[in-house]
């Protein structure tokens, strides 16, 4: 009854059988995967976004396609300072459904997309939803994240149509680097091929890189379309409110942008309030970005430091939520996972759910609360034999 693109295993997988069960069991687990910023313990300015959210314009429902133009501008001028014309912006209700909007303007059924190896498990159901294949190129970690540009280059086919970023990239942190956006801009202009950009954490650097590619807004040579929101750049995932920037040559630009309309058109899928709201939930972002920043930062050197010497090892991060440890090979990540969980409670994320291309990798999220990341380290670095 049901069509060839619902093929994926949606019965749960065994660490969310265990975790269903500690939680039947109330077992208090501590939870080393929080992404979920509303839940991390941060202090929000409720008063300013409530009152945003209590707009009477919002009683007035006037359809844009592309958003409201007021909402397009607080993203143009309030986010990038006046570097982006509004005109080259469309609005979203989150990132997911921005990639869906580009995969429906780009590919036709059989077409390809790159997507980096490792990276967050979406990718394959919004190809997948829209009947296109995912091809993969790989990142090479020798003590830092790189683009092997080679290896990109032969994953290209007659059917490939765009190239993702992930920059930085989820879980392994890792930003793209200037050496690497001229060898990739070649690359694409010569096999005609679209950049989409997801920038969702570019805002969440961890230390300064004078070697680092922020942003692709301001790139031109060819086709591309630059992915953000508020979820992660104002930590309000429940706002529902994403966009695109667009970019390239203006003729494409210009007739990517008309066919953008055309598929936000069909949907409407944004709400007038969080759209009439968009500046005020702009400005509180740095509130929430200092909170995140020392969180990240103070987590990540607590883990670095507790796997400074012995079996364990923090790969290097420089942006984001995550960090991945390398353990000891004599388990693979799900045994690890596991047994952390059974005979821990401690609940962090095997390296497969990410698509990495050998074993023993765990993620843990850097934006848990410090009083759980503390004891859920000590509990994993006393199990893993530290």
């Amino acid at each position: 009854m049901h069509p060839s693109r619902f093929r994926w295993n949606l019965g749960p997988n065994p660490l969310s059988r265990l975790l269903q069960a500690k939680r039947d069991a109330r077992t208090a687990v501590l939870d080393l995967t929080e992404s979920n910023p509303t839940r991390a313990q941060l202090v929000y300015p409720a008063e300013i976004i409530c009152g945003a959210l209590a707009d009477p314009r919002a009683l007035l429902y006037e359809p844009a396609p592309a958003g409201l133009a007021a909402a397009r501008e607080a993203v143009a001028n309030d986010y990038y300072q006046g570097q982006t014309d509004p005109s080259r912006i469309l609005l979203t209700a989150s990132t997911s459904e921005a990639y869906a909007y580009l995969i429906k303007l780009l590919t036709e059924p059989g077409d390809e997309i790159l997507v980096p190896r490792p990276s967050y498990p979406l990718f394959e159901y919004l190809a997948g939803l829209e009947s296109v294949r995912i091809a993969h190129y790989p990142l090479l970690y020798e003590g830092g994240w790189s683009i092997p540009m080679e290896a990109m280059a032969e994953s290209i086919t007659a059917r490939t149509r765009a190239v993702v970023l992930v920059n930085p990239n989820n879980p392994t942190g890792s930003f793209l680097k200037k050496e690497e956006l001229g060898p990739l801009l070649e690359l694409c202009l010569r096999h005609g091929l679209a950049i989409i950009s997801d920038e969702v954490f570019s805002d969440y650097g961890l230390a300064a890189d004078p070697r680092r590619v922020r942003s692709l807004t301001q790139v031109d040579e060819t086709l591309t379309f630059c992915l953000s929101g508020l979820s992660k750049v104002s930590g309000l995932p429940q706002m529902k409110l994403g966009w695109i920037v667009t970019g390239g040559p203006e003729a494409e630009r210009g007739q990517s942008m008309e066919r953008l309309e055309v598929i936000a058109d069909t949907y409407l899928s944004v709400s007038t309030p969080v759209q009439h709201a968009a500046a005020a939930l702009l400005k509180i972002r740095a509130g929430v970005q200092e909170q995140i920043l020392r969180r990240t930062r103070r987590n990540l050197a607590a883990l670095a430091e507790s796997t400074s010497t012995g079996a364990n090892r923090t790969l290097q991060v420089e942006g984001g939520w995550y960090a991945v440890v390398q353990t000891p090979r004599i388990r693979t990540a799900e045994e690890w996972t596991l047994e952390l969980l059974e005979r821990c409670d401690v609940l962090v994320q095997p390296g497969y759910l990410y698509d990495f291309d050998r074993e023993g990798l765990l993620v843990f999220s850097l934006l848990t609360p410090p009083e759980i990341f503390d004891e859920g380290l000590r509990r994993f670095v006393q199990y893993s034999g530290e």
